[in-house]
């Protein structure tokens, strides 16, 4: 199902991290949550990943 996902601001694929129980999107440089097996896709809610 993870396949299925995009990063929000730019429509290209996410990478899973495990360990943090995060989709990465490189492109935008945002971590994604997810919480109980549930990705959080809100910009709001996401991590910068690079300064």
């Amino acid at each position: 199902m993870l396949e299925a996902l995009v990063c929000p601001v730019t429509h290209t694929t996410l990478r899973y991290d495990g360990q943090a129980q995060e989709l990465v999107s490189e492109a935008a440089g945002l971590a994604f949550p997810i919480r109980g097996g549930i990705p959080i896709m809100l910009l709001n809610e996401a991590r910068q990943i690079r300064a």
